[in-house]
């Protein structure tokens, strides 16, 4: 019996033959087939083929005797692959690619690296579809990636130049805070952590990008460091604020920036105003005189001054008269 593997449209037939005897063939156990010709020496010939068709056949002679079965299952030949490349640090080069033909088909893989004279091993994780460079060499102005993809149809070999320099993008600083300052309304104190796959030592310094706007704004302000924290001094008092941070080799400028931070809100200090309410006194207590002995030592005085006043008028009056008529 021969079969044909390669299946390049659905305009094709696939043909099955088997001896020239009388045969009944089945598909998965069952005699309904898709479209198909039995031919005079017992050949079963499909036509129209697509992946409805996959499925075990089976044939029976007339006695009811199995005389062969196959399985039948359809695909392409590998095509070339779409690899892409991230340089998180250099140290580490981790490549993944996707199929340019959907081969429907198992395959493996295998995949190198060259950045001089020799090729070494790509650590290959099929599952995933990527492949891992420990320690490249990156002095090397260029670099070659070979992957070759393999199924029972064919094989299909992808090359890749790197340059690994332009690559070179950091992952995100992390642990991005910020704080306010107690008694400056316009200060934001932001702080942050190198990206943990980012080796943390003077051969590799890091600069710091910083923006910050106020809440609703459009506008952002920013700051550049090499330090792993930063003074805002002219945030908007009363308003809260958006806070990211990226990151790029301080070294290498064709490198690229890292992704941005996830944002951080955060509110300058503000002073709280203190309501203070008036304590509640009882009415009674409240309408009540009050007795000041003091008070009342200065009334009494005046009206002794006021008396003797008073005396002194009416007695200078009456010598007055005595005197006019004397």
């Amino acid at each position: 019996m021969t079969k044909t593997r390669q299946i390049n449209g659905k305009s094709y037939g696939f043909l099955i033959r088997v001896k020239k005897t009388p045969v009944v063939w089945h598909l998965n156990h069952s005699s309904a087939l898709p479209w198909h010709q039995v031919t005079s020496n017992g050949s079963l010939v499909l036509l129209q083929v697509d992946h409805s068709v996959q499925g075990d056949y089976s044939c029976y002679d007339n006695q009811g005797l199995l005389v062969h079965s196959i399985k039948l299952k359809l695909g392409y030949p590998p095509g070339l692959l779409s690899i892409s490349c991230q340089v998180p640090n250099h140290t580490h080069v981790r490549c993944s690619w996707v199929e340019s033909v959907k081969t429907f088909l198992p395959a493996a893989y295998n995949a190198s690296f060259r950045d001089g004279r020799e090729w070494r091993p790509c650590i290959v994780d099929t599952t995933h579809r990527h492949c891992d460079i420990d320690h490249p060499a990156f002095w090397q102005t260029t670099h070659v990636l070979r992957i070759t993809e393999t199924n029972v149809l064919g094989s299909q070999t992808t090359l890749v130049l790197l340059t690994l320099h332009e690559l070179l993008k950091p992952n995100p600083p992390e642990a991005v805070s910020v704080s306010p300052l107690e008694g400056y309304p316009k200060k934001l104190q932001v702080s942050w952590d190198f990206p943990s796959s980012w080796p943390q030592h003077d051969a590799f310094p890091l600069m710091f990008h910083v923006r910050y706007r106020p809440l609703g704004s459009i506008y952002w302000s920013e700051i550049f460091s090499e330090d792993t924290s930063v003074m805002i001094f002219d945030a908007l008092a009363g308003h809260v604020h958006q806070i990211q941070v990226r990151a790029r080799d301080e070294v290498n400028s064709e490198s690229q920036w890292s992704e941005w931070s996830n944002l951080v809100f955060a509110h300058p200090w503000e002073v709280i105003p203190v309501i203070i309410f008036p304590a509640r006194t009882n009415p009674e207590t409240s309408t009540a005189k009050s007795h000041n002995p003091a008070f009342e030592e200065e009334g009494n005085l005046g009206l002794v001054i006021l008396l003797v006043l008073f005396s002194v008028v009416i007695l200078t009056t009456v010598l007055s008269l005595i005197f006019v008529v004397w």
